[in-house]
């Protein structure tokens, strides 16, 4: 956005080493640790090294004392910031040859992002490419650069706009971006270009994409590595969208009997389809069971099995007679060819076993033929084990919420995947560091019952060290799956990682407790100080519905980002949705991370409003942070431009131009943080980026070359404060269960938790 400033490295070929959140988070880093004199030395180095993620279990102080003693003798000489990444860079090696080989997987699942991989698939680019000229060749805005070259860097250069990106989510998620918050010219300015791919960024995570270290920078510079892998996510939900029992009632055929129902919910997408294929498999005699999609398909015999007994009006028996693998790889394309099925691998992809590319394949051909019946009885059980339209919402959000956090654990489903504990309790490290005893913890799968309940009951504790409200709560109704407690307990969650959020970015100028009622006399107080009289009573406000007080609001943090001409008055219904779908393109191409629905705003979801309130005023004083961290030696950073010169400061930045009092302003605090900056926040520790909070890299599953320490307390690389989805008031026990909520008008009927994902 219009205050986003890369870090900048001099070496081009250093640069080119790591992305843009990793430098931000290694800068971080580096800054927090210089003297009163604004120096670092390289006797400071190794006790921030040795927290450090990348190194903590691969070397000691000593260790890296010594390493750095080869390079320099004298502790005391000054280090610079570029010669800290080299330092960096040379331990990384050497941890690396002492795993022998780095792990080399770009899962379909989770894209590699980390800097150790910079080799993509040509197999894989090819197959993308035509994907997206087969998805986005009529497009209006796309079709005069497609069809797009495999055999080239032409999917590179044209993603580097955003528009790219930002066309193929809404093709595997329709409706998530609202279109005309795209900037679709031709010819993009860096501001511009910068909000696409921000919206980009936001947008993925709110389907269910894993995005930690990879920034808007890396985008706009094409870095391919990461680009295919965020494509590779982004194709891989589109195909695997109706692997559950919502959208396709008919799998419950894969279940011999009602007791296997829930459990065939709570299975990943990817195990859905492989739970399929060996169904069909079994039925056409093939002995071998397939456990994943590359070595188990590399002979194509599981393809032959399965494509006979799918379309046996396409057989030949000349595909399991040869015996030759890549011959026989051949026949099965053949073969799906004749099905219309797209092709995603060729012969020698199968041969190889490329995972990705098999599972995309084998997606076609469930899409194409699922083989599955249409018995009406089976059908209709199944539709009524899926949960109403609100419950579907509320899992929804905080499933979206939860793989944002850069958890180890990924969640398919939230009212299965929580009954172990462990997820929630990955969940409460992210939000409250340091509160979990993983020496009492049991990592799944779990074979003892009782195992599960000692996990959710420290769950349960550390909730009530919060100060949530959870009377008569027992880890055993985790464990049950009771879905009304569940959702409630996560809404505490992710209501105070909100509210710890907010505070610790004005604990800096010592505020008192931040509350709900501070975050809605701040966004009266932002829309006021522009001149416009919309004002809300609270977050309950049936006014909220039309979505003007939000643009407003939004307009009044940065006002470029609002095109009036596209607003409507919201009296209809129609209006309303429309203003609603602008309101969060708008509020993500901004910086929020965001998971709400356009019916959230519609029917003014009380938890949802404050949520996204929250999000954007976090957007608004973190930009000050960024500006602080930048420059956290020298006076406040002068306000950012637009790309014609016109500042584009919001009035917190310039308090003598404010409208509001300080007392309005959050009891003082907030003026304060966001009067002087500089000096309230030179000290934070947390990398941010584009009004996002960085993950602490410990918390994720791969890798992280960013090297965050298990100290920092604001981990996610997603704008943590962004938590808002689709939860909506779960009514009886959730509103027993409404904690602290005197602040404001409405109870907000619990709390809840949120961080940030990373990718495999």
């Amino acid at each position: 956005m219009s205050s986003y400033v890369g870090v900048l490295v001099s070496d081009q070929w250093l640069q080119s080493q790591f992305t843009q959140v990793e430098l931000r988070s290694l800068k971080s880093k580096f800054i927090s640790i210089k003297n009163q004199n604004g120096k670092v030395t390289v006797g400071d180095l190794p006790p921030l090294m040795v927290k450090l993620k990348a190194f903590s279990t691969m070397f000691t102080e000593e260790d890296i004392k010594g390493v750095l003693a080869e390079s320099y003798p004298d502790t005391s000489d000054e280090i610079g910031f570029e010669a800290f990444l080299r330092a960096y860079l040379n331990l990384q090696g050497r941890a690396s040859t002492k795993l022998g080989n780095a792990k080399n997987s770009s899962s379909f699942l989770k894209a590699a992002t980390t800097t150790l991989l910079h080799t993509i698939s040509e197999s894989e680019k090819a197959s993308y490419v035509a994907h997206i000229n087969s998805y986005l060749g009529d497009d209006p805005f796309l079709k005069q650069f497609l069809p797009l070259d495999p055999a080239t860097n032409d999917l590179f250069e044209l993603a580097k706009d955003g528009v790219l990106l930002c066309k193929l989510i809404n093709v595997a998620v329709a409706g998530t971006i609202d279109e005309r918050a795209i900037n679709t010219k031709r010819v993009l300015n860096p501001w511009e270009r910068n909000e696409n791919h921000t919206l980009c960024l936001n947008s993925a995570k709110a389907i269910g994409c894993t995005v930690v270290n990879i920034g808007t920078q890396d985008l706009i510079e094409g870095r391919s590595h990461l680009v295919l892998g965020l494509i590779s996510q982004i194709i891989k939900i589109q195909l695997l969208a109706d692997l559950n029992l919502k959208k396709t009632p008919q799998l419950v055929e894969l279940v011999e009997d009602s007791s296997d129902v829930e459990e065939l919910m709570g299975l990943a997408p990817e195990k859905v389809l492989l739970k399929w294929m060996n169904f069909h498999l079994k039925k056409a005699g093939y002995k071998k069971p397939v456990t994943n999609f590359s070595s188990d398909l590399k002979d194509g015999e599981a393809y032959a099995y399965l494509l006979n007994v799918l379309a046996p009006e396409h057989c030949s028996p000349a595909t399991l007679d040869t015996k030759d693998a890549s011959e026989r790889a051949k026949l099965v394309l053949d073969h799906a060819e004749k099905m219309d099925c797209k092709r995603y691998l060729t012969p020698k992809d199968i041969v190889e076993g490329s995972t990705n590319l098999n599972l995309a394949f084998v997606a076609q051909i469930f899409h194409q033929r699922s083989g599955l019946t249409t018995d009406s009885k089976n059908v209709s059980f199944a539709e009524m084990m899926t949960d109403d339209v609100l419950t579907s919402r509320e899992e929804r959000c905080f499933r979206l919420w939860i793989n944002s956090l850069g958890v180890a654990t990924y969640c398919n489903n939230v009212f299965e995947d929580v009954r172990t504990g462990w997820i929630l309790l990955e969940v409460l490290d992210k939000v409250s560091p340091g509160s979990v005893n993983w020496k009492h913890a049991s990592k799944p799968p779990i074979k003892m019952p009782f195992r599960k309940v000692e996990n959710c009951n420290q769950v349960v504790r550390i909730g009530k060290q919060l100060k949530f409200s959870l009377v008569n709560v027992a880890g055993n109704d985790i464990v049950q799956g009771n879905k009304k407690l569940i959702l409630a307990f996560l809404w505490q969650l992710m209501r105070y990682n909100m509210l710890q959020l907010l505070k610790n970015l004005r604990s800096r100028s010592q505020g008192k407790e931040i509350t709900d009622a501070d975050i809605l006399n701040w966004a009266n107080n932002k829309v006021k100080s522009t001149g416009r009289t919309t004002q809300t009573e609270s977050f309950k406000d049936k006014s909220l519905s039309s979505g003007l007080f939000f643009l407003e609001l939004l307009s009044s943090v940065e006002p470029r980002v609002v095109n009036w001409n596209l607003v409507t008055k919201g009296e209809s219904d129609e209006e309303k949705r429309l203003n609603a779908t602008y309101i969060i393109s708008v509020a993500r191409k901004l910086g929020c991370s965001i998971f709400l629905l356009p019916e959230d705003i519609m029917e003014v979801n009380q938890k949802m409003i404050l949520t996204l309130t929250a999000s954007i005023m976090y957007w608004s004083l973190q930009q000050h942070v960024e500006e602080a961290e930048s420059s956290p030696f020298s006076s406040p950073a002068p306000s950012p431009t637009s790309a014609n010169g016109h500042s584009l400061a919001t009035p917190e930045a310039s308090p003598a131009n404010s409208v509001a009092t300080p007392e309005a302003y959050l009891a003082n605090s907030v003026a304060a943080l966001e009067a002087s900056p500089a000096n309230s926040v030179a000290t934070l520790e947390a990398s941010l980026t584009n009004g996002h909070i960085m993950a602490t890299p410990e918390a994720s599953p791969a890798p992280s070359i960013s090297g965050e320490d298990e100290t920092s307390s604001l981990g996610g690389e997603v704008s943590n404060l962004t938590i808002d989805d689709t939860a909506s008031s779960v009514g009886g026990e959730v509103s027993n269960l409404a904690n602290d909520d005197a602040a404001f008008d409405s109870t907000v009927s619990s709390q809840v938790d949120n961080e940030d994902v990373p990718v495999r």
